[in-house]
């Protein structure tokens, strides 16, 4: 049986070619839509060019258009099928509704969505917010790091048994302490694990200090004008400042305050059936990184701002400090928006 080939380029003029990708680290699944009939389903290597060299092949003058999960790949394959002359969206994967694991199926939702108009494109910022991004993200792990090695290190006294003298048992981690953990503890492989250990502890910390020399130069240099900007708002330091101008990096894809206050993780989540509503908790669709960093400006700012602090009192007075310090961190994020949004120092207003 021939198979069919096309030699006019412009085969496919005015049609749209929907394509929907499920990203994996081996292999892509591939769902091909047209207007009103699915076109192909199957896998291919994780390689963008790939899919281009197919799309032109069998569906040569037609637009294409497709869509992708934000997640470990980052947004590489954004910038190269763009490249390519593909309009690329990437989105994200709390819109896809999933019931299993099955590629393809993943993929014909994601097709199907990105045809009927229903996908919502996230910002992706440039290559170079991204470095930085992922600099102060580094900082982050390497602090859970750590506390890790702080964890471990305590345990392995506890499992013999060795108590800590009460002189040096507050402040933890001190010089006093550390040269303690030094002197010989220990008798053979004891001894050999917790040296290992505290040699790993200071490489972090190393590490984690080089990193921030890099984070307030930039804080200095380019990012100069904002970090000053959110300084002004109490609570907010370099750190903060940082971490919110390159998570954020366009406040005008958040228009609406309260998709701003839900991007950040401030808001509960609903469940809604029939006239049943029911509230559990704080949502989980959130930026992982920036609540954190919020709640901790929040308590800083609830100590340093008069009003925020009797605000913070009052609702202590109805409800437990961790709920009341949720309600603070939405009254700072609304500074941080505003000061953000007019480019006017907070203590300016």
């Amino acid at each position: 049986m021939k198979t069919l080939q096309f030699t006019e380029k412009t085969a496919y003029q005015g049609e749209s070619i929907y394509v929907g990708i499920d990203v994996h680290k081996k292999n892509w699944g591939i769902c091909i839509l047209g207007d009103y009939l699915e076109r192909k389903v199957y896998s291919q290597p994780p390689q963008p060019e790939v899919l281009v060299n197919y799309l032109h092949t069998h569906f040569p003058g037609a637009s294409y258009y497709s869509a992708y999960e934000a997640g470990f790949n980052g947004f590489w394959i954004d910038r190269e099928l763009q490249r390519y002359g593909i309009n690329n969206v990437v989105v994200n994967p709390s819109d896809i509704p999933t019931t299993d694991k099955n590629d393809k199926r993943d993929a014909r939702k994601i097709a199907k969505g990105l045809r009927h108009g229903n996908l919502r494109r996230i910002y992706v910022p440039h290559q170079y917010i991204l470095e930085d991004r992922l600099l102060l993200r580094g900082r982050q792990k390497l602090l859970a790091d750590i506390k890790r090695c702080k964890c471990r290190i305590k345990s392995q006294l506890h499992f013999f048994g060795i108590k800590i003298p009460e002189a040096l048992d507050k402040p933890y981690w001190s010089r006093s302490f550390r040269h303690w953990l030094q002197t010989k503890l220990f008798e053979g492989s004891a001894q050999v694990l917790l040296t290992a250990q505290l040699e790993e502890l200071e490489s972090i910390e190393r590490q984690k200090k080089n990193i921030e020399k890099q984070i307030i130069a930039l804080a200095k240099g380019k990012y100069n004008q904002f970090v000053s900007l959110l300084r002004s708002i109490p609570g907010i330091g370099i750190l903060a400042a940082m971490t919110l101008i390159t998570e954020l990096v366009n406040m005008e894809v958040l228009r609406r305050q309260i998709r701003c206050i839900a991007f950040w993780g401030l808001v509960p989540n609903v469940y809604v059936s029939g006239e049943t509503e029911i509230v559990r908790g704080m949502t989980e669709r959130h930026n992982a990184f920036l609540k954190p960093i919020l709640i901790q400006a929040a308590w800083r700012a609830a100590k340093l701002d008069p009003s925020l602090m009797l605000t913070y009192n009052q609702l202590c007075r109805r409800m437990k400090p961790n709920k009341a310090i949720i309600r603070i961190a939405k009254k700072l994020s609304n500074r941080i928006r505003y000061v953000w949004k007019n480019q006017i120092s907070y203590q300016n207003l």
